[in-house]
Order: C-alpha cells, then sequence, then structure tokens
C-alpha cells in the first residue's frame, strides 16, 4: 500500500471526526485553543491507535465487532447529541460548564469516531502496509481535519449561540443515524 491510499483512508477514516469537531466548535462560541487541541488530539489519537488494536486484534475479532460496530457508534452519538439537545433546550449558557468540554465525553465521542478505523488496522494485517507510517499519517490528518473542524465550528457558533449546542447534538444524532443506516442497508 503506498502513501496516496494511506492519506485517502486518513481522509475517509477523519470525516466522522471532522463532524463531530464542528458539533463541538459550535458549542464553544468563541475559540478555546486548549480545548480544540484536546478535541484534535484525542480524536487523531484514537484513529492512529484503533488500527493499531485491529492490526493486532486479527482477522476473528474483526468478524465479531465488525457486526456491531454500527450499533456501538450509533448508541454512543445519539446518546450524547440528546444529551447536548436538552442542554441546548434548556438553555444553559455556562460557557465554561462541563457539558462543553469534558474529557469522558471526549474520549467517547473519540471512541465512536474511530470503531471503523478498527476494522481497517484488520485490513492492514492482511495487507503489505508499515503499520507505524500507516497510523502516523492517518494519526496526522485526523489531527488536522478535526482542529479545522472546531475552528469551523466556533466561526459559526459564535453567530448562532443560542441554537449551537442544538445544532451540534443535531448533527452528533444525524451522524450515528448515518453510521447505521449505512452499515445495515449499503
Amino acid at each position: 500500500m503506498n502513501i496516496i491510499e494511506i492519506v485517502m483512508i486518513g481522509i475517509g477514516l477523519s470525516m466522522d471526526a471532522f463532524a463531530v469537531s464542528v458539533g463541538k466548535g459550535l458549542g464553544m462560541g468563541k475559540i478555546r485553543k486548549n480545548e480544540a487541541f484536546w478535541i484534535a488530539l484525542f480524536f487523531g489519537g484514537f484513529q492512529a491507535l484503533m488500527p493499531v488494536a485491529g492490526y493486532l486484534a486479527g482477522k476473528q475479532f474483526a468478524g465479531n465487532i465488525m457486526q456491531i460496530d454500527h450499533w456501538i457508534a450509533f448508541v454512543l452519538l445519539v446518546m450524547i447529541g440528546f444529551n447536548m439537545l436538552k442542554e441546548g433546550i434548556s438553555g444553559s449558557d455556562d460557557d465554561d460548564s462541563e457539558s462543553s468540554f469534558s474529557f469522558r465525553e471526549l474520549l467517547v465521542l473519540a471512541v465512536a469516531t474511530s470503531i471503523d478505523a478498527l476494522a481497517v488496522g484488520v485490513t492492514f494485517s492482511f495487507l503489505n502496509v508499515n503499520l507505524a507510517e500507516a497510523v502516523t499519517v492517518i494519526g496526522c490528518i485526523t489531527f488536522a481535519i478535526s482542529l479545522a473542524g472546531v475552528v469551523i465550528g466556533s466561526m459559526f457558533g459564535d453567530r448562532l449561540k443560542d441554537k449551537a449546542e442544538i445544532m451540534g447534538g443535531l448533527i452528533l444524532i444525524v451522524l450515528g443515524c448515518k453510521i447505521l443506516i449505512q452499515h445495515l442497508f449499503f
């Protein structure tokens, strides 16, 4: 597998993280560099770690997880999305609240958006792939794209402060439904 193919895989895997990063940025209002960095680091880190886990787990584990990975991502994203909707509707407008940024939520989101990378890692175990190079490229691409997503989301979130949390929640719910529908019907 050449570097161009690995870059394309990295871009494809990072799209879910990008969508969630935009949602997190929407809830931020004015961009907070420290939080944007942690969001990008979590997403990039998990997109890099999951292929390693998939590579090490091998073919047998992939068959088991691939049957339910879409359900796991769906449940996690919809639960967090509904929580964001509830907070947005209730009008909790505290910019420094833990709900707008928590490491526990980032962990759940990072796992939910990187489950597909686990299956990619299993595929890597059957191909001639330099694993260190592949996961470095995938992680760096996802980091950069996620950081851009937070910035883009925060630019719009500052203008749409009242609706930002609701929009972020809707993005997560739609993303969860998209993953489920894509795996069940396509």
